[in-house]
């Protein structure tokens, strides 16, 4: 099997667990973003602009683009998950189906939001998706992504890819993109994670 095949073994494997998983998520997940959050997409829009366009990848539930229509964007939310977007849709949200490793993510978009996504992404197939990620915003355009913090990766039912926060870094400089702000934050299960603010270069 060869590396491009592996990578999408792996990510089928997670979309069929979140598929199995996504009514308990949407249960126990926050519906309001916390303020911290909520100030990193308040930058995000500041960015954008208030009239600006956001790609979201893994919208899952998608409260994080309720939270960013009511700042007044306009938000395509997207997720490689059918039932996170019947969960949308039975709010009257509507989403589309995208997979980040084989899909055209269109574009430009004045920002991109991926927040606990990318860490499904398989290490060697990283920097093919940041580069299509940078590919797809317009000059001056922003990205959000939030990652685990930490070496290594998990297997089974999801696979997770921790990185350590230089090296995240090197892969978006490296895709073109140039780091504004990131912060640490530790979160549920004591997880650590690094969040990402970073433009593509007008």
């Amino acid at each position: 099997m060869d590396v491009l095949s592996q990578a999408l073994a792996k990510s089928r494997q997670t979309i069929s667990a979140y598929e199995d998983y996504a009514d308990r998520y949407d249960a126990i997940v926050r519906h309001v973003p916390n303020e911290r959050e909520q100030a990193s997409l308040k930058r995000l829009v500041a960015i954008a602009g208030t009239s600006g366009r956001i790609l979201e990848v893994g919208s899952g539930a998608g409260y994080d683009a309720d939270f960013l229509e009511g700042l007044g964007v306009k938000v395509r939310r997207t997720d490689a998950t059918k039932r996170f977007l019947e969960l949308q849709a039975a709010r009257g949200k509507h989403g589309e189906l995208l997979d980040l490793l084989t899909d055209d993510l269109g574009g430009p978009y004045d920002a991109v939001l991926a927040l606990a996504v990318l860490i499904h992404v398989p290490r060697d197939q990283i920097d093919q998706v940041l580069a299509k990620i940078a590919r797809s915003l317009r000059p001056g355009g922003a990205f959000l992504v939030s990652m685990r913090n930490g070496d290594g990766e998990t297997s089974g039912n999801y696979h997770t890819v921790l990185w350590r926060r230089d090296d995240f870094v090197a892969r978006l400089e490296a895709a073109g993109l140039v780091l504004l702000r990131d912060d640490f934050n530790i979160g549920r299960n004591s997880e650590e994670w690094n969040t990402f603010l970073a433009v593509r270069p007008s």
